[in-house]
């Protein structure tokens, strides 16, 4: 650890009650994006009385906050907020209970099952640290705490809402989150990190009949099913085996009843590709793919292909990482580690892009040691151990507080000099 890590992070053993406290308070009452009010409030107070200059209601519920401490670097850190429409069933005492009106106007759970109130609560607790030890470093640190990462829309709507004429140009941009690791755990790496995630609908027509009267039909029910059979060749015959990629349906709508041959059926799917040739091949094999089916099929009319969410790949600057790795090894020793390729996607990438910056994003770890390490024992990871935007998906508190903050805070302090 260096001396300005070390004197930093003395300070939180004097936060960390406080810190465990409003993380709980943020689990217990999550908000969906672009409606985190209350959390952008919590965020807003906490900066403002440790001497932030903050800015809030950027892109609706976007907060910054600003510390100017001389001259030297600007970084930036940034932390998601919002959370996710599931029933929660971790059984913990904090458990959040919160219901909200969806837009069909139906009762809709809401659950930080993602881990957010992980970030929240490590970022104000690092910026908090920062404000304190104001002695041990130079430069300035950006606070950041985004709306709608779950949406793919937040990073977007601070950029549009005018965030970088309102914050100073980072020389960094820093970003974490937690993932079904142990806790203690971190986890970097250089160059493609998270996926591109590319939601599509795809609605292919036909023309109904009555279900003894195949003759008279074209039926889209039969055309999406060997639509879904054909989009799982995309990754194993037109791949190479060693790029990664994946296909996945998850949902198709067809039909009334069991006798009626619909006119139309609608197939929704998600893309999950790494870099830009790959996601362009993949893109293009499924557009040819739909229209041959249809066509084969003698469909009425061409197929409608709608792209409905989109989220860009997360590719960490080389240089930016390999200093943040340096960092993160002296600091946490064993427990750094260079983590693998993962398949979850976000938008974060948007706001160093608008700034023209560079930026690291790594992994903390959020289950507790002993249940991961039984789990390996036993081969059982993938049934044991919940996964983010489960509904048993609960980081433990500590050390996963710790080290959110403790990696945030030596990450920034790669830059920040005296």
């Amino acid at each position: 650890m260096t001396d300005r890590a070390r004197t930093v992070l003395a300070g939180l053993d004097g936060i960390r009650s406080k810190l465990e406290a409003l993380y709980k308070d943020l689990h217990q009452n999550p908000e969906l994006g672009l409606r985190e009010q209350r959390t952008a409030k919590k965020a807003s107070d906490a900066l403002r009385s440790c001497g932030y200059e903050v800015t809030a209601g950027i892109g609706g519920t976007g907060v910054i906050g600003v510390l100017a401490n001389g001259d030297g670097p600007v970084v930036m850190a940034r932390a998601d907020m919002d959370a996710l429409p599931v029933r929660e069933e971790t059984g913990l005492l904090y458990a959040s209970t919160v219901t909200v009106t969806g837009a069909d106007g139906s009762e809709q759970p809401v659950m930080h099952a993602c881990g957010h109130d992980v970030h929240v609560t490590c970022l104000i607790g690092c910026a908090q640290l920062m404000a304190q030890a104001k002695d041990a470093w130079r430069g300035t640190f950006v606070a950041l705490f985004q709306p709608s990462e779950e949406n793919g829309d937040g990073a977007d709507a601070m950029i549009e809402g005018g965030l970088t004429s309102r914050a100073p140009r980072p020389d960094v941009v820093l970003a974490q989150h937690v993932l079904p690791y142990p806790a203690g755990y971190v986890g970097i790496r250089p160059g493609s990190f998270l996926s591109a995630a590319d939601s599509l609908r795809i609605t292919v027509h036909g023309r109904g009949a009555h279900g003894s009267m195949p003759q008279a039909a074209v039926d889209p029910v039969v055309m999406a099913a060997m639509i879904v059979v054909r989009l799982q060749t995309i990754v194993s015959r037109e791949l190479a085996a060693t790029t990664s990629a994946v296909v996945t349906v998850g949902s198709i709508h067809a039909g009334s009843g069991p006798n009626v041959i619909p006119d139309s059926a609608v197939i929704e799917l998600n893309v999950r590709t790494y870099d830009d040739t790959s996601r362009t091949q993949v893109m293009d094999a499924i557009e040819r793919i739909v229209r041959a089916e249809c066509q084969a099929s003698r469909s009425p009319k061409a197929p409608e292909i709608e792209r409905i969410a989109s989220f860009p790949s997360t590719i960490n600057d080389e240089e930016t990482t390999r200093r943040v790795a340096e960092a993160f090894a002296a600091h946490f020793g064993g427990d750094a580690h260079t983590i693998d390729l993962q398949t979850a996607s976000e938008d974060m990438s948007e706001i160093p892009k608008a700034f023209g910056a560079p930026f690291t994003y790594w992994g903390i770890g959020g289950i507790d040691p002993d249940r991961y390490a039984e789990a390996v024992r036993k081969g059982t990871i993938a049934e044991d151990i919940p996964v983010n935007h489960s509904p048993t998906f609960a980081p433990v508190v500590q050390p996963t507080l710790d080290t959110g903050v403790s990696a945030m805070a030596v990450a920034a302090l790669a830059w920040l000099g005296t």
